[in-house]
């Protein structure tokens, strides 16, 4: 050791003992330093934050914790990058603890979902109230510990460390006074309005809606403290309404500059020589059949009348995997994205418009390229001959749903035979379905009228009529076929690699539990195994039309388990296949553009694909459906509460259609608008929600609700910010 490194050593070694001697930090202010790093374990603390918010005072205390900081960092337990402090979140460390996800419920409480590790059972989730949530927010990955709570006799958790945000940034209203601001969230699973100093707020205004970016949330404050990053506008302006619920679910605005220039350098013309490669039928009648309003068409049909008597049926689909490439920017994007996003008023699409509504569509009366399932096929629906392949059309026609509806109808007008072959044949393969178990309970979907400003005029339950079913058919069959063409190619005994969509069968426990509710009604469900698709079917069909159908379909939905992306050849029990995927709409949906490239891998007598490849991305595309659906569901929201600011004071006619601690949810008979009662307005009596019996009942005078129930009530208050509606029983 040279002199220099001696005489350094017995500096620090007097240094520390100096420290020792006159210091006043101890064990519990290092721990406060380092809850502080686990508050916001993505920001870095400097030295002078770390003084401040720790409330060191004195010199000496000040040169210690430089030393102090400095071993820790030694030792592991806090990371140093660059001059700033920061919180230690490797994965090393994550695998040695129980970690879990947070999911808020209310203000009062929320529950962890466990991770659990290969090969593990699931673990229950955990109730969590909120005085031991540590600050953390809904999706946190957080460590915790359990304990039993004797006073509510049931396993709690509480939690001591955040390990990583879900996010930092929110979306909601500003409220401006004279000395201080706050930002109230608009998600509504955030429940803590951020502190924004007066000289903070820049040229925000007050009931702007703005871009809220968490800078620190101190151990003992009730709130976290923010900055604006950015204006969205008025709050209750349509476009700005829009816009934050597209930042809340982390919707993209447009597309990156490099992305649109890269498609804008795709030729518009087809080149003969890909022509010759594929399968002409140029000379087929085809046509498309979308809703009025669709600017992208997936899929279209042609028929073909055969020699033998029989039909050639083609289910043609966008051949969007011929444009995006792998390795692309286009292909990159697509799979962040991965699905197009329906919101009421606009559609953010998975691809540029050059291909979305352009190249890719299957517009009329224009050549355009398609990956095809070609069946051959008798009129009761009998599947004599298949084939797959990539095809070249011409449509002759775009039909809205409305026009085929006319036809099958009235038979008459352009093309009417041949979309009522295709409709009787579409009737005989739903019969075949449901004789094989497939189960017919629907959501329904709702149809807003807007005005040029976008605020709704008119709001209607869609009705399907025959021709979406026969679209339907046709798309069901081609993804059930390409699925089960694939599942039967084999490498070394196994199935090759494939993208399925999964549907698991329901949980027995929830069928019980669904079939008491519907005995209330007076309907009874067989729940023997074999049976329970037909008895839910037969439910069906006795519930069309009578006040409860909607409640009760509801109910049933939620039984079943989510649909979900998955290279496990399994089955899907809504629709009673053994094998499924999604091959009909690659404009719109990744996965099916990853089924297309697989099956043309495969023609080309391709290996098998690498699973967990395909499983990564499986996984992200479910993941980002469910995004998409949540941020549907919030711009149909926003709209059925702006709709229903018209009616405060109303009387209206619904359904009880959920039960909670704190209050009762109605469904609106006409619009289907669902707004909360609280039992706090409920003045005749004490209302308490026994979870197990599934009832509410007064206490006092013994009144009880269920779900159900038809109720009258009068519109009480309508909140855009927070999309909720308020009523009060008659």
């Amino acid at each position: 050791m040279t002199k220099g490194k001696k005489k350094n050593k017995k500096e620090n070694s007097r240094a520390k003992k100096k420290f020792q001697k006159r210091s006043s930090i101890n064990t519990q202010t290092i721990q406060n330093i380092i809850n502080l790093l686990n508050s916001s374990p993505e920001t870095g603390f400097s030295l002078r934050q770390i003084v401040k918010e720790v409330r060191i005072k004195s010199q000496t205390d000040k040169d210690k914790l430089k030393y102090i900081l400095a071993q820790l960092a030694q030792e592991g337990k806090v990371l140093l990058k660059g001059k700033k402090y920061q919180s230690i979140t490797l994965e090393d460390e994550l695998a040695n603890i129980r970690t879990a996800t947070v999911d808020f419920v209310n203000p009062k409480f929320a529950f962890l979902i466990v991770d659990t590790k290969e090969g593990e059972e699931p673990i229950e989730d955990i109730r969590i109230v909120l005085p031991n949530m540590n600050r953390a927010l809904h999706g946190d990955k957080v460590e915790y510990t359990t304990f039993y709570n004797k006073q509510r006799k049931r396993t709690e958790a509480k939690i001591t460390k955040i390990l990583k945000r879900e996010r930092d940034e929110f979306v909601g209203q500003l409220q401006v006074s004279e000395k201080f601001a706050f930002v109230v969230p608009s998600e509504r699973k955030m429940f803590f309005d951020f502190f924004i100093p007066r000289e903070k707020v820049g040229e925000a205004e007050n009931g702007d809606k703005v871009i809220v970016k968490m800078t620190q949330w101190k151990p003992n404050d009730k709130s976290p403290t923010g900055k604006i990053i950015k204006i969205l506008g008025k709050s209750g302006d349509n476009d700005t309404e829009i816009h934050s619920i597209m930042f809340e679910f982390g919707l993209p605005f447009e597309f990156p500059k490099e992305v649109d220039a890269e498609a804008n350098t795709i030729p518009d013309e087809i080149p003969e020589e890909e022509i010759k490669n594929r399968k002409d039928f140029r000379d087929r009648t085809t046509f498309t059949i979308d809703p009025v309003t669709a600017k992208d068409f997936d899929d279209a049909l042609s028929i073909r009348k055969m020699k033998n008597g029989h039909y050639e049926i083609g289910v043609h689909i966008a051949d969007v995997s011929h444009y995006v490439r792998p390795g692309s920017l286009l292909e990159e994007e697509a799979f962040k994205r991965a699905t197009s996003v329906y919101l009421v008023d606009r559609t953010v699409p998975m691809l540029p418009e050059k291909l979305s509504n352009g190249l890719c569509s299957l517009n009329p009366h224009v050549d355009r390229l398609a990956f095809a399932a070609i069946f051959e096929m008798d009129e009761e629906g009998k599947v004599y001959k298949q084939s797959f392949g990539r095809t070249v059309i011409h449509s002759n026609r775009r039909f809205s749903y409305e026009e085929a509806q006319e036809r099958i109808e009235t038979k008459e007008g352009d093309y009417q035979e041949e979309i009522n072959i295709l409709n009787g044949i579409a009737h005989k393969l739903k019969d075949v379905r449901f004789k094989n178990g497939a189960i017919s309970f629907e959501s329904v979907e709702l149809k807003f009228d807007l005005d040029e400003n976008g605020k709704p005029t008119g709001l209607t339950p869609k009705i399907r009529k025959d021709a979406h079913k026969m679209i339907e058919e046709y798309m069901l069959l081609a993804n059930k076929r390409v699925a089960e063409s694939i599942f039967r190619k084999k490498q070394d005994g196994k199935p090759m690699t494939m993208v399925y969509r999964v549907h698991g069968d329901p949980d027995p426990e929830k069928l019980a539990q669904f079939a008491s509710f519907a005995k209330r009604f007076g309907y009874d469900l067989d729940l023997n195994e074999k049976k329970i698709a037909f008895s839910l079917n037969n439910l069906t069909g006795e519930v069309e039309g009578k006040p409860e159908q909607n409640i009760i379909e509801q109910q049933a939905i939620r039984t079943m388990a989510k649909a979900v992306y998955t290279t496990a050849p399994e089955g899907h029990y809504g629709l009673g296949f053994a094998h499924y995927t999604h091959f009909t709409s690659p404009i719109r949906r990744y996965p099916d553009v990853m089924v297309h490239r697989l099956l043309q891998h495969y023609l080309d007598k391709g290996k098998s694909a690498d699973e967990n490849e395909f499983e990564d991305r499986c996984k992200h595309s479910s993941a980002r459906e469910k995004v998409a659906a949540d941020a549907e569901r919030a711009s149909i929201k926003y709209k059925q509460v702006e709709f229903m600011s018209e009616f405060l004071g109303e009387e209206m006619e619904g359904t009880i259609s959920g039960l909670t601690d704190w209050g009762m949810f109605i469904e609106l008979k006409d619009t289907r608008c669902e707004g909360l009662v609280r039992y706090s307005s409920m003045l005749a009596d004490q209302y308490i929600f026994d979870s197990e019996e599934m009832i509410v009942k007064g206490v006092k005078y013994k009144e009880t609700f269920q779900l159900g129930d038809p109720v009258k009530v009068i519109v009480k208050e309508t909140n855009i910010e927070k999309r909720s509606i308020d009523f009060e029983l008659v």
